[in-house]
């Protein structure tokens, strides 16, 4: 059985991706990271598959920059 929450909150993804909730909130405002609104307050949920769904699609983005030798050498956060 699985024990993990279907839906998680920004902050729960932020920690996944390991950056900031703002960076996640400008992702799920493009639609770039499928989410959903609840509740007269509008808080965003995102469903655990769409976020694998997601962390997959930017493997094969960065595979594909890579290979095109498109990528930066250093890290912002750094």
């Amino acid at each position: 059985m699985n024990t993990s929450p279907r839906f998680l909150a920004v902050k729960a993804v932020a920690d996944e991706l390991a950056v900031t909730s703002a960076q996640v909130y400008t992702i799920l405002r493009t639609g770039e990271l499928p989410g959903i609104q609840i509740g007269p307050k509008k808080v965003w949920r995102i469903e655990r598959s769409k976020l694998e769904e997601y962390i997959e699609r930017q493997y094969g983005a960065t595979r594909a920059a890579v290979e095109a030798g498109d990528v930066g050498t250093e890290d912002p956060e750094a």
